[in-house]
């Protein structure tokens, strides 16, 4: 990885080993070798560990999983579902706002910021970390979800119970090994205009959310965004 990618004490921690594994070597070749062929690379290199940059492992009470970053330019900032501030909402972002509002009466930001969330100890986590430009899905089993699962499962081995939204199939197989009797898993179809209106909206993953932390004696989530994006 980038020499410079300096983690939070929490993760670096757990996730240490890793980086010394021959996957990450591998990975790291990868990334090195799209560049050297002018390939753009989204997110910027410093963004890549953003959202555990954000949410230390101590501080993880949510946990929600996004399958790759979006590939467009000036789209992704390592936060999954979340656009920097003047980029418009995607389509799925804007089916979590629909169910955000009917769940909580929360009204629709003009902005997909979500660090917000990320501060409160959401952690927004992909599970490939990097895409090439306009092409979905092309730093697939490069080596990034096993690094992913390597995050999931330091989070499952916290004592303070987290609850898992799991959106959709994938989500659902990554993080299938999750200690149910420990953590709360919350399981609906992915928020895609595809999908969202079979299992989706109506699900109230944020409501219940909200309940299980504040049932274990845990502050629950502020879901509404500041209606300044650069806010957190």
């Amino acid at each position: 990885m980038n020499e410079t990618v300096k983690l939070h004490p929490s993760w670096l921690n757990s996730l240490r080993d890793e980086f010394d594994l021959p996957y990450m070597a591998e990975l790291k070749r990868f990334l090195l070798a799209e560049r050297e062929a002018g390939k753009r690379i989204f997110p910027a290199g410093s963004n890549w560990f953003r959202a555990l940059d954000l949410t230390p492992l101590d501080q993880v009470k949510v946990v929600i999983l996004g399958q790759d970053p979006y590939h467009g330019p000036g789209q992704a900032h390592g936060l999954c579902f979340s656009v920097p501030n003047g980029v418009r909402p995607p389509p799925s972002l804007v089916n979590i706002y629909k169910e955000l509002e009917s769940d909580l009466g929360i009204r629709r930001p003009a902005h997909g910021f979500l660090e917000h969330w990320a501060r409160q100890g959401v952690l927004l986590l992909n599970s490939v970390l990097t895409v090439e430009m306009g092409i979905a899905a092309s730093h697939r089993d490069r080596g990034w979800e096993r690094f992913t699962d390597a995050v999931i499962r330091a989070v499952n081995a916290k004592r303070d119970p987290v609850v898992f939204m799991l959106w959709g199939s994938y989500a659902q197989k990554k993080a299938s090994f999750v200690d149910t009797s420990r953590h709360l898993v919350l399981k609906a179809a992915h928020p895609s205009p595809l999908s969202a209106h079979n299992g989706f909206l109506g699900c109230r993953h944020f409501s219940k959310a909200n309940a299980f932390l504040e049932s274990r004696g845990l502050a629950p989530i502020d879901w509404a965004l500041p209606e300044c994006a650069g806010q957190a």
